[in-house]
This record gives C-alpha cells, structure tokens and sequence, in this order.
C-alpha cells in the first residue's frame, strides 16, 4: 500500500502564524505559580480576540485553498461529500415508544437534515398509517433548530417534545395533541436535560426547570434545577415545586411516573458525578400529586442507582452497589431501603449490565414470564434470558439471543400494557443501526424496521479487537477496521498505512462498536480506524470509570499512547502516518496526547475540546465535572490538574504535530476558549514549519456542542479526513474499492 503525500504546492501558508499577544500573567495558586500567557483570548468579544480570531479564519482560509487544486481522488471535497451522502444516505431509524395501538419512534430518510418524530397508529380501516408529528426544519428551515427530546403521554394523545436553536441546548418545551398535531402548551424555557414524566389521564406532568434567573446570581443562572408539576395548558408560573430544593446547586434531576400512576421516582446527581441518589414517593396518598411524601431508595452511597417499579407492582433497581459491573436487585415499593433489596442478577465478573426488561401475558396479566438482560462484554453487546423471580438463566439456547453480529443494542423496548415482544436497536462497525423484534414465546429474532434510504455499497471491511498492555500493565483493548487488503500489515512492518487512533476515557462513555461514514471513508481509502476502549469510559464497569478519573486521569493518556506504540510496533503505521481524533473529553485526550507525545503523531483533530484544567470549571457547565477532574480550588486537585493540563504543558521549541482545532461558537458546554489559548500557545512555541506541520483554527458558528444538521455534519467530516489525509499521505488513488460483505472478527 503506498502513501503518497497529497499537499500541493499551490496555497502555501505564511512563514508565520498570525502574531498574539504574550503576557508575563503568573498567577499563585496554593503557592504554586501558574502562567497563563493568553488569558485576554478568554473573551470573545474584546476587540483583540476578535482580530486574531478573524486572522485564524484567513489562515484556515488560506490552507483550504489547497483542497480547489486538488485533482482527483477520494479525498476531494466534491467526491469525499458524495461518498458521505452515500455512506449516510439510509438515514436512521428508532425503537418505537408504544402507547396502546400508536406506536412512536424517529426516523430520518437520507436527504433530512434532522430526524424527525414519526406516529404509527390504525386508520380507518384498521391498516396502519403514519403522520410526521415534529420536523425540526419545519419549525425552522434554516435547520439551526435541533430536537432534544421527546416523550408521548400514557395514553398517547399527548407528545412532549424540547427543541433547541443555534447549538445552545438550551430547551424550550412544547405539548402537542397526536390527533391533531396542534400545539395545546408552551413554550416553556429553562428546560434543558429535563425528562418528562407523564400523569396518567394527561392533565398533568412533572419535569425538570431551572429557577428563574432573577432569582440567581449571574454566575449560577445555569444550575439551580427543580422538579416541578406542570399542569397541561396552564401558565408555568403556577407549576408547582415538588423537589430539589436545599440540594446541591449542579443537581441534575431524573424523574419518572409509574405506569399505574401510583409512584413517582425522582432521582438525582451532582454534576456528572458517578452517584445517584433516589426517592420514591406514594401519589395514592392524600395530597401526594402536589405536595408528594419522599422515602429514600438510596441516598448518601457512593454509588449509581436507577430505579423503577414494574407491572408486576415490584420495586426493580439496577445498581453498581458493591457490584462495579451492575446488578439488579427487587424489592417491595413500600420498602424500598437497601436493606430489603434481594438481588436477582448478581454481577457479571467479566459483563457490565447495560439494562433488562420483563415480559409478561400483558393486559391484566402482568406477571413476569422473562427477564433479559443485555450486558457489554469488552464493549460487545449479548443478551442473555432468566427466570423473572429467581434470576437464573435458562439452560442451553434459551438463555440467549443471538444477535445479528458482533455489535452494539440499545434499549431493551416492551409495550407499557405488557406483552411477549421486545424490540432493540442493534449496530456494529458495518452496519447501519436497524429494529429487531424478539419473541420471547418462540425466541425468534427479526428485523423489524430499517432505515428509509438506501444502503451504500461497503468495502471489503475486516474488525479486529486487539489487546495492548499500558503503562501500568492494565490490558487495554481496541477496534482496529480495515480493508481486508490491509490485514497483513500487523505481520508485515514493510506496509505501514495512514492511520486514524480515536478515543474518548471519560465520564463512563463506552466506545462500542457502531457504524460511522468517517471510519469507513477513511477505510475505503486505504487507511486503518483505530477506537480504543480507554479508562475513564464504562466498557469495563465503574471501577474501569474511576481508574481514570481524578488523581488517576493520566491512566487515560497513558492507555492511549500504548495502544499508539503498539500500531507502530506491530507495522500498522508509523509515528509520521499516524493521526489522533477526539472531541469534548476526547479533545482533552488528544491535547494531552499533542503535548505528552508530540513524537509520536502526525497530526491532531481537537474537537470542542477542553484544554485549560486550571480554569476549566469557570467557564460553559465545567463546574459540574469536578467529580471527574477535580477542582482547581483544592491544592491536591490543582496538582492532578496541572500534571496534565494541555495549555500549560507547552513547551517552547518542541516539534509539534499538525493540529486542527474544530470549535462552535454556540457551544455552551465547552467554551472555545480553550482551543483558542492552546492554538495561541502551539502556535508561538513548536518549532515545526507552518506549512509542513500547520496549528489551524476551524470555527463554525449557529452550531454548538451537540445535535446538528446533516449538512453541518458532513461538512465538517469532510474538512477533518481532509486535514488528516493530508498530514499522514493518504491519497486512496491506488485503493481499489472492493465491494463485499464486510465481517466482524475479535
């Protein structure tokens, strides 16, 4: 496999980079100095900050010329933008929400920039029709609108949906009649991350709103959550406070209704803190609708605990509670304190328990008959099947469900008014995420619905699951995708490849196997995808969490750059091929990654990314991820935080990678200020040449942290391959595009 260069020497970049001003500001903190050259980049609207960031904007400019005289090949913005349309262009599809005979789910054909919210239900002569309930680019045909959530009524008459504008996430609730689409309430703001639990009968429904900003101190006015009774077409201002009051201030809420309408559960974490409390409460007792009587599940462990109460009138939680791979125990409503748990699936000590679901006779028969469980062995799914009152599992091949492949599920779907059916959403690397129906009477699987568009034709795709030992000598696994044609590289050092290393490591986020346009674009090429499963995600349960977290981040970037030295070591690629990718946390881990081991990549893609960890916690929601961090204010803390700390471990002189810097101007999580002070510093320290190894600034703007157009998407995925295409020498003009079926290999 070659690995022609395709830079042009057409559009060369300055000798310099646009000049920014250095500071001699040192600040004392716990009597440690901390320098921080480019605080005055903080602001975005200083008039300083806007002429470097306009001058970034024409540097990027000027690289993009280069992509106009780019001749032929897969990398060409015409053709790469194709080739994603296409690869994308079966859009997506859900598991449906069912509520009686109406079935809800979204679904997104390939041409729509947003999905959209579908309802199934009979018509007149009992054959199914469908009616498109919310269109984001209905409401909003520049297509800057986003939908956040949605959740039907009981009864489905009723839809809850929190749409959002310019990338804020900042939701605005609205309620729809189903038979009608007419709006019957809102909109009511301060809703962002606000589930919604419905009443029974509809006239009612609880959720979660911030206080009033009036109300609070400039700095807190993104905190403060309350739950809250929302009666369906009255004012907001006369709902009612039900909980959350005296709690932590970054408190996020969950909240649900049984479907019998009797309990109501509200659970609650600091932050993205890896601990939940729960109470349940009785809405049959006098008054309990408004002003409800709360009895802790459990409050005050250091653990996670998700509860519910099943048709079968029991108390289910699933918990990691002296289990850091999950169990499931049960209880009676009435007594629902730790102490009376009973497990019924004791942990796995390989599997983390990912979700379960009961089916029954459904109607009046709401006596469990099946208990499934789905669980994440190194980040592979299965689904195993118990008896629902001991939890033992079913001999032989009744005990489980052959999936389609070695993939991804999510949800574990059952009718609200029971049944024998379950449904699921299953992916892997090669395949577009589908609907299967399970019969638990026959355990037969089927494919119940598939994304509306057409599927690409694939490349002759192989995935390898490989082990790596890290630093500490925790083994550490990744998925290496590649053409079949490419599979000798790992005994053959002569064929190194142009190759992608993409990670995340934080927040219990797991990196399971799902399909992506980007991975097999890049594939398609000639070029090796690499994702490695790191700690500080949730692939190997909550101890794999908090191995790297807080004192123990570094296990993360160690994790990272062992499994980089094994795709060199083994002959996949080289130090001078090889290109990092992350974004929000991930862009942390490839900043790191730059400033830790600038020897051993070609190129960085920082995406949104957090750079500043002494500052971090000042700016977007970064005060809500100090459980994960740690927090600057406390001299230990600040100690983790500046051992790896991106922005202050640049050192002058040093070769650094080609690095480009993604960032969105409505991002509200993520300031961008942490790519620009990092870009700043890179900038004035590597002692690389601008054109042979650029630092570049990408800004978009009425685009944020999350949801975004397909446009908007493809877009940016075609400017990123492009960036790492042209720094590891990917042509793919002698990739043969091999059409076949692609296979999964651990």
């Amino acid at each position: 496999m070659t690995a022609e260069t395709t830079r042009t020497t057409s559009a060369a970049l300055p000798a310099h980079y646009p000049p920014a001003r250095r500071t001699d500001l040192v600040e004392h903190l716990h009597a440690r100095p901390v320098a921080d050259p480019y605080r005055w980049l903080e602001d975005p609207a200083d008039p300083e900050t806007e002429q470097w960031s306009a001058a970034q904007d024409a540097l990027y400019a000027r690289y993009r010329e280069r992509w106009e005289d780019a001749g032929d090949g897969p990398f060409v913005t015409g053709t790469l933008t194709a080739r994603l349309k296409d690869l994308l262009g079966a859009g997506f599809v859900g598991a449906p929400a069912w509520r009686g005979q109406r079935q809800f789910f979204a679904r997104r054909t390939g041409e729509q920039e947003h999905a959209v919210v579908v309802v199934v239900e009979p018509g007149p002569d009992g054959t199914p029709v469908e009616r498109v309930l919310v269109d984001p680019v209905a409401i909003d045909p520049a297509g800057t609108t986003t939908l956040d959530a949605w959740q039907p009524s009981k009864e489905g008459d009723l839809l809850a949906y929190q749409v959002s504008s310019g990338g804020t996430e900042e939701s605005v609730l609205h309620v729809l009649d189903v038979s009608s689409g007419e709006a019957v309430d809102g909109p009511v703001d301060r809703a962002r991350y606000s589930p919604v639990a419905w009443v029974p009968g509809g006239a009612a429904l609880y959720y979660v709103r911030r206080l009033a900003p009036e109300l609070l101190p400039e700095d807190e006015r993104q905190y403060h959550r309350r739950v809250w009774l929302h009666r369906v077409g009255t004012d907001a201002a006369e709902d009612v406070e039900v909980f959350g009051a005296g709690l932590d201030m970054t408190n996020y809420y969950g909240v649900s209704v049984s479907r019998d309408g009797r309990w109501l559960i509200v659970s609650a974490s600091a932050g993205t803190a890896p601990r939940t409390d729960v109470w349940i409460a009785d809405l049959s007792e006098p008054g309990a609708t408004t002003a409800p009587r709360f009895v802790p599940v459990a409050v005050g462990l250091d653990a996670e605990v998700g509860a519910w109460v099943g048709r079968d009138g029991r108390l289910y939680v699933h918990t990691n509670l002296d289990a850091p791979r999950g169990r499931l125990v049960v209880t009676d409503p009435t007594r629902p304190g730790v102490e009376h748990w009973r497990t019924l699936l004791a942990e796995d000590p390989e599997a983390v328990l990912e979700d379960v679901a009961f089916t029954d006779g459904g109607g009046a028969d709401s006596t469990p008959v099946r208990l499934l469980a789905s669980w994440r062995r190194h980040a592979v799914s299965e689904v195993s099947v118990h008896d629902p009152s001991t939890g033992a599992r079913l001999a032989g091949a009744d005990g489980t469900v052959v999936l389609p492949g070695l993939g991804s599920i999510s949800g574990l779907v059952t009718r609200p008014d029971g049944g024998t059916d379950v449904w699921f959403s299953y992916t892997d690397h090669v395949t577009v995420p589908t609907v299967h129906r399970l019969d638990t009477t026959t355990g037969t699987t089927s494919l119940w619905a598939a994304p509306p568009g057409a599927l690409a034709d694939l490349p002759d795709v192989v995935v390898r699951q490989i082990e790596v030992t890290s630093a500490d000598g925790t083994t550490v696994r990744a998925f290496v995708v590649a053409r079949r044609d490419a599979l000798d590289a790992e005994a053959n050092p002569t064929a190194p490849a142009p190759t992608v290393l993409y990670g995340y490591g934080g927040f219990q986020i797991s990196l399971d196997p799902a399909y992506s346009a980007s991975t097999l674009a890049w594939v398609e090429a000639g070029g090796v995808h690499v994702v490695a499963n790191l700690r500080g995600g949730g692939e190997e349960g909550e101890s794999w969490h908090r191995d790297g977290m807080r004192a123990h981040k570094q296990h993360v970037f160690d994790d990272f750059h062992a499994v980089a030295e094994h795709l060199v070591a083994t002959g996949w690629t080289t130090p001078d091929r090889l290109a990092c990718w992350g974004g929000s946390n991930g862009g942390l881990l490839v900043g790191a990654a730059l400033t830790q081991r600038p020897d051993l990549f070609a190129a960085v893609v920082c995406s949104a990314p957090l750079l500043d960890m002494v500052r971090y916690q000042r700016f977007g929601l970064g005060v809500t991820w100090t459980e994960e961090y740690g927090d600057a204010g406390t001299a230990e803390e600040l100690d983790w935080l500046l051992g790896y700390s991106p922005y202050h471990r640049v050192v002058d002189g040093t070769a650094y990678p080609a690095t480009l810097f993604t960032v969105f101007e409505g991002d509200t999580r993520v300031d961008p200020l942490h790519a620009r002070k990092l870009a700043a510093a890179l900038q004035a320290a590597t002692s690389s040449p601008v054109e042979d190894r650029p630092v570049l600034v990408r800004r978009e703007t009425g685009v944020g942290h999350g949801g975004r157009a397909l446009s908007r998407t493809i877009g940016l995925t075609v400017e990123q391959l492009q960036f790492v295409a042209d720094r590891t020498g990917l042509t793919g003009r002698d990739a043969a595009l091999v059409d076949g079926p692609a296979e999964g290999v651990r």
